[in-house]
């Protein structure tokens, strides 16, 4: 067997989702799908499961960034992506841990609050984030919540929506891509501004309510980035995964559905 063979690895910095459905585990899933290796550190230890979160601990900063050093010792990562954090203080540390080591520019997904309405993201954290990590992304993917809370824009509209992208892309990201998963309507329409146009990505709407299919998204651009891909192939190839994964959502209990990480 041999020591060492090339393989494209995307680190996820991320709270724990013990249900499996988003979170570090949901990232990791699709890094599989994607054929990436992942690696991974915990921000947050967050009991839920598909419908609910109970108990939220905060992982210290310093184990956030020991978690990140020791991996990126072995084999610095191609790619990385962000999704929830918890506090300033782990915004912080993360931030200037990336910076230090110089990681490849991360995708933020802004994980704020929950899908059932749990704030993940404390206000100050929201403020550091704006001003320590999105001037770091290589791009944002925030849902419409996400964006306004970002922004503090009000998104009821297309104008609405590229006025906000042009303000994400002025706190300094090289792109931001507004999901539109939570719009109406029969596709399912994302937003993409690099900072000189717009491009669009269209799906067809085939489910709705689906737990974690934001960090499926926003994991699959990692590693399609990770793979080598420029960022548009890299968007458009997520939009097919999470398409396909929610094509093939099923449920565990009585709970929300999940995405088919390994749907194909």
């Amino acid at each position: 067997m041999a020591r060492s063979q090339a393989k494209s690895v995307a680190l996820t910095i991320a709270g724990s989702d013990p249900g499996g459905g988003a979170g570090i585990q949901a990232d990791l899933k699709t890094f599989a799908a994607l054929g990436v290796y992942g690696y991974s550190a915990i921000t947050e230890i967050i009991a839920q499961n598909s419908s609910t979160v109970g108990k939220i601990a905060v992982v210290a900063p310093a184990m956030i960034a020991a978690q990140i050093e020791i991996v990126a010792r072995e084999r610095r990562p191609d790619a990385i992506k962000i999704g929830a954090l918890g506090n300033a203080a782990a915004v912080r540390i993360v931030a200037r841990t990336i910076r230090e080591l110089r990681l490849p520019a991360p995708v933020i997904d802004p994980v704020i609050v929950s899908s059932v309405g749990v704030r993940l993201l404390d206000r100050a954290g929201e403020r550091a984030l704006v001003g320590k990590l999105v001037p770091m992304a290589r791009v944002v993917t925030p849902n419409l919540a996400e964006a306004e809370a970002l922004t503090g824009m009000e998104i009821a509209d297309d104008a609405q929506a590229r006025a906000a992208a042009k303000r994400i892309v002025e706190m300094g990201a090289r792109a931001v891509i507004i999901k539109g998963g939570h719009r109406g309507g029969a596709e399912s329409v994302d937003l993409m501004f690099d900072g000189h146009r717009f491009h669009v990505f269209r799906a067809p709407r085939i489910g709705s309510d689906i737990h974690g299919t934001g960090c499926a998204f926003s994991a699959a651009i990692a590693a399609y980035l990770a793979r080598g891909a420029d960022l548009e192939p890299a968007v458009r190839g997520a939009k097919r995964y999470v398409t396909a994964a929610i094509r093939a959502a099923f449920s565990l209990g009585e709970g929300r559905p999940l995405p088919g990480h390994f749907a194909r």
